[in-house]
């Protein structure tokens, strides 16, 4: 065979090698990981709300529900919510951390290259005159560790699946913002309807206080009755108080949230008088995928399957030491040297080998390591089936809530109608002279315990919304926030990931 071809297939096969082609040269030890599946029941449990047809969508398709809220202002706290949050940043630098060592395993099955340059002067005497020496010595150092079994390739598959991970906890992050902002938001809006029925009732209580006072007087009622309406006048003064002092303390808390000026903050909440006192309006959707899909696309499920992954790549890790490991390593190194000005020379130095290591005991430290990463395999395993029970669970509970507050707004509903009829009769009544405006205030007051329920259960089903959409891993898609940089900075081939489009936003 020719030199020329020899040297040919030499190439190709060093090329193959340096291409790292997804395994060892000899074989790839270890488990071969096979995505876990997410156990769950075949249909949901809880009923789900009654949702038109128009609305019916995979949570997959949620990434914009924030905005069909309709709602500037919520949205205006949520994008500074997700710029400031500390949790965000925490999982966004996780991820660059992640990305560091992804590319810290892929130059691990590449040939390493160091270069050194150093220059000596000496005097030297023996005796009689002195003579100066002078050295320049530049050197170039290889090593290369081949892949045999593995090793190399399963770190880049435990860097990959780990970096994988780290995005679902950065989308994660995002999505428990949104919605801690969310509910701070909608406890506001609540708060200032209670005010406004906090406020009727303090009115009524001290018109009820006024005419029985006026009754008392012209000795019509007892003291005690004109004690017991001036005490609940100033309780009604004071509930309204202590519903006021709430509502500042909401809009400290949102203040926090989104790191806006509080001046800010009070401006977006009362500069639109329509928006003061109406709750947002969450838009309905349908849970139209099976369980276990719809589990297997909340990122914290899905950070749990890639730890999962990469506790089993930890093992062929573990268990590829344990086995031979060749490396290829080689230095040039030229010097010049010279005894005086005249008097040059040129040196050069090199040597290229393999060198073997050949495992033959440890007391069992390796295969000790082996047993301790299938431990950390099955614990994660065992992580990951228990937050998918988890996620279950709260999808279970969002839909009762829900279901729960859809059945009982209706009869709230229609008790506050009925209490406004009797209290429209009573007034009637009154102005027509056959009833007491003392009775006619105490219909009032029913009527307004009434509105309240009627507010509350409409707070509980717009939380129970949110709630839903935090347990069907619903998403955050802003165009004009921050993103983690992609991963255009990795060599070509490692950017693969069954579970990268469902953790990123697109560009």
């Amino acid at each position: 065979m020719a030199r020329a071809e020899i040297t040919r297939r030499c190439l190709t096969v060093l090329l193959s090698l340096l291409s790292g082609c997804g395994g060892g040269l000899i074989a790839t030890v270890g488990p071969d990981y096979q995505p876990a599946a997410a156990t769950a029941v075949k249909r949901w449990q809880a009923a789900q709300p009654d949702v038109p047809i128009a609305h019916r969508g995979n949570p997959a398709e949620l990434k914009r529900w924030w905005d069909r809220f309709n709602d500037p202002v919520l949205t205006r706290f949520l994008t500074a919510a997700q710029r400031e949050s500390a949790s965000v940043a925490d999982a966004r630098s996780r991820i660059e951390q992640a990305r560091a060592g992804m590319v810290g395993a892929i130059g691990a099955g590449l040939p390493r290259l160091d270069g050194q340059a150093d220059a000596n002067f000496a005097e030297v005497t023996f005796g009689g005159p002195p003579f100066q020496w002078t050295r320049y010595q530049f050197g170039l150092q290889s090593n290369w560790e081949v892949d045999l079994f593995g090793s190399v390739a399963r770190q880049r598959e435990a860097a990959q699946r780990q970096l994988d991970a780290r995005h679902a906890a950065w989308h994660d992050a995002r999505v428990a913002v949104a919605v801690e902002v969310a509910n701070a938001y909608l406890n506001y809006r609540q708060c200032e309807v209670l005010v406004q029925i906090a406020e009727a009732d303090a009115a009524s209580r001290t018109e009820t206080a006024r005419l029985t006072d006026i009754v008392g007087k012209a000795g019509f009622r007892a003291p005690a009755d004109v004690a017991l309406a001036d005490a609940s006048a100033a309780d009604g003064q004071e509930i309204v108080m202590r519903q006021k002092g709430l509502c500042d303390r909401a809009v400290k808390g949102l203040v926090a949230l989104t790191a806006l000026s509080e001046v800010e903050v009070r401006h977006r909440l009362t500069g639109n008088p329509e928006r003061v006192a109406k709750l947002p309006e969450p838009p309905p959707f349908h849970l139209s995928g099976l369980p276990a899909k719809v589990l297997m696309q909340r990122p914290d499920v899905a950070a749990a399957e890639r730890e999962v992954a990469e506790a089993s790549a930890t093992i062929g890790i573990e268990e590829a030491k344990r086995y031979p490991r060749l490396s290829l390593s080689g230095n040039i190194t030229p010097q010049i040297q010279s005894l005086s000005a005249a008097d040059l020379f040129l040196a050069n130095t090199w040597a290229v080998g393999p060198t073997l290591n050949l495992p033959l005991f440890d007391a069992g430290k390796r295969a000790a390591d082996v047993e301790a990463a299938r431990a950390r395999y099955e614990a994660a395993a065992s992580r990951f089936r228990a937050t998918v029970r988890t996620a279950a669970k709260e999808v279970e509970e969002a839909l009762v809530r829900l279901k729960n507050a859809e059945d009982r707004l209706p009869k709230a509903t229609a008790a506050a109608d009925g209490y406004r009829s009797n209290f429209r009769a009573m007034r009637e009544l009154y102005q027509a002279g056959f009833g007491s405006l003392i009775d006619a205030e105490a219909s009032r007051r029913q009527a307004l315990v009434a509105e309240r329920s009627v507010a509350e259960l409409r707070q509980e089903s717009s939380s129970a919304w949110i709630a839903l959409y935090r347990a069907a891993g619903g998403s955050w898609d802003d165009g004009s926030e921050s993103k983690p940089a992609d991963d255009r900075r990795l060599p070509t081939g490692v950017k693969d990931s069954a579970f990268r489009d469902l953790f990123t936003v697109s560009p």
